[in-house]
């Protein structure tokens, strides 16, 4: 079975890291998966991965250079309107969503999200022979909210070596590196409006015992900087883009995502699988990955509560960290993942 997934990503996202972990396990479990990606630098890395693991790439300049001749083309899009061109080039599309289908923003803006999504993107999902998300509540919301039909649910997976517990005294070594000396909190997110920033901030002056790693960028970065700056947050440190996550996880003592809005979230489950006990927020997406008090605690996102939750993981931490890791353990991993895609991509093809 032949099988092109397609994306217009120019630049590297979730979606594409999803693709480098996904088609060469789908090709060991004898789908002939390829890759097509627009010819750009900023996705030029996550080509050359794919080609190095066996897998064919098609860099294309235009939608009339993509291939034809597949039994399935699986196509993600960060633009909604790319949509409309991979359907002039293909009539029949599965399409594969890892966006956030509903954000829980406040005094009602919940709804004008909905709305947005519903006139932009519910079209072409409706227009689709299949839809593929990577979670199962977001395939429940799609089909008794939005009435989409042939949903697939095929839940993330993460590298379980890669991402891991640290070693006997590796821990205390990558805190010397990094320079911690108090209670460390990990916060991964682009800087964007839903992951919810400003809480973390909130959150931060409340804990001034504690410090805080703010990783990644975005278009609020530089708002963030300044509000953090305004409040004279000594604890707050934003280290940007980076490449050593497993490190940092097996550094820091928490992880911390005040997030309103996910399908699935890769960084939650990186942390799980590290043994990291998170503090997220009681959101669909974040319920379907931790049970609360078990493998992690789930608050409103207010900042007082928030607080009290990372002083109750001074003490209950390593327990819930451990158990985190034993679900990702049986429930998300890379291999179990694949074999699930695999599964839907051929029952959606004989639907």
């Amino acid at each position: 079975m032949r099988i092109l997934f397609l994306t217009d990503a120019k630049t590297v996202g979730g979606s594409e890291i999803y693709l480098k972990e996904m088609l060469p396990r789908l090709r060991q479990l004898g789908l002939e998966a390829e890759a097509a990606l627009p010819l750009a630098e900023g996705n030029a890395w996550i080509r050359q991965a794919l080609e190095a693991r066996g897998v064919p790439v098609h860099a294309y300049r235009s939608f009339e250079d993509l291939p034809l001749g597949y039994d399935r083309v699986v196509a993600s899009a960060w633009y909604p309107q790319s949509y409309k061109k991979f359907f002039a080039r293909y009539t029949r599309l599965t399409l594969l969503i890892h966006d956030q289908i509903e954000i829980f923003y406040p005094l009602g803006l919940r709804y004008a999200y909905r709305l947005g999504y519903r006139l932009l993107q519910v079209p072409n999902l409706t227009r689709a022979e299949a839809v593929i998300t990577v979670s199962r509540w977001a395939a429940r919301w799609l089909k008794e909210v939005h009435g989409i039909r042939n949903v697939y649910a095929v839940p993330n997976g993460v590298d379980t070596e890669h991402f891991r517990p640290p070693g006997p005294g590796e821990k205390e070594a990558l805190r010397k590196r990094y320079g911690l000396q108090r209670f460390s909190v990990i916060v991964p997110a682009r800087m964007s409006l839903e992951k919810n920033h400003l809480a973390v901030l909130l959150t931060a002056k409340l804990l001034p015992e504690a410090d805080f790693l703010l990783v990644g960028t975005g278009e609020l970065m530089g708002l963030w900087q300044k509000t953090a700056w305004f409040l004279n947050l000594k604890n707050v440190h934003f280290l940007g883009r980076r490449t050593d996550m497993p490190e940092l996880y097996r550094a820091v003592d928490a992880m911390l995502l005040p997030t309103l809005g996910e399908n699935q979230s890769l960084a939650t489950l990186e942390a799980m699988a590290s043994g990291l006990p998170v503090v997220t927020t009681p959101i669909p997406a974040q319920e379907e990955l931790i049970q609360n008090g078990v493998t992690g605690l789930l608050v409103p996102p207010r900042p007082h509560l928030l607080a009290q939750a990372l002083r109750r993981l001074q003490e209950e931490g390593q327990a819930l960290g451990a158990r985190a890791r034993a679900h990702v353990l049986g429930h998300h991993t890379l291999e179990g993942s694949a074999k699930a895609l695999a599964a839907a991509l051929k029952e959606a093809i004989h639907a």
